[in-house]
């Protein structure tokens, strides 16, 4: 095995590079914002998934239940409210939110819009053939 070797300015070169891939606070920001994704990492070999998603005021993402992927949800902006059998509690810009896999949520866009990324890992792609016992069951993505 080769040691990494070092280039110009100490970087490490081996591997794929890292790569910014957008300005969610920019993307988040642009009025008005379509509701949905307004983007989808999309980068192949990728081992995850992430949403930015937005919500207009006084949109909703109904109740679900998440059984097979823990979820993280960053609120990058505007505002709204995360409902659970355990209650409301409020999302505002920069509040990180873990959701376990098999919690039930329900989330509501507040007065400015709520736009929030998620990521988890990814859900394997469909596949031709006979499904396997514990294959992951399909529910709104990244939520």
């Amino acid at each position: 095995m080769n040691p990494p070797s070092e280039t110009p300015g100490g970087a490490i070169g081996t591997g794929p590079a890292p790569l910014l891939l957008c300005d969610v606070q920019a993307l988040a920001g642009a009025a008005p914002a379509p509701a949905g994704a307004l983007w989808k990492l999309a980068e192949s070999g990728r081992q995850l998934d992430a949403n930015l998603v937005h919500l207009p005021p006084g949109e909703s993402v109904a109740t679900h239940r998440e059984p097979d992927l823990d979820v993280l949800l960053l609120v990058v902006a505007g505002g709204g409210t995360l409902g659970s059998p355990d209650g409301v509690q409020p999302l505002d810009a920069g509040g990180l939110l873990w959701l376990p896999h098999g919690s039930t949520r329900r989330i509501d866009a507040g007065p400015d819009g709520l736009s929030y990324l998620t990521v988890h890992r990814r859900r394997p792609g469909m596949r031709i053939g006979h499904r396997a016992a514990d294959a992951p069951q399909g529910g709104p993505p990244g939520t």
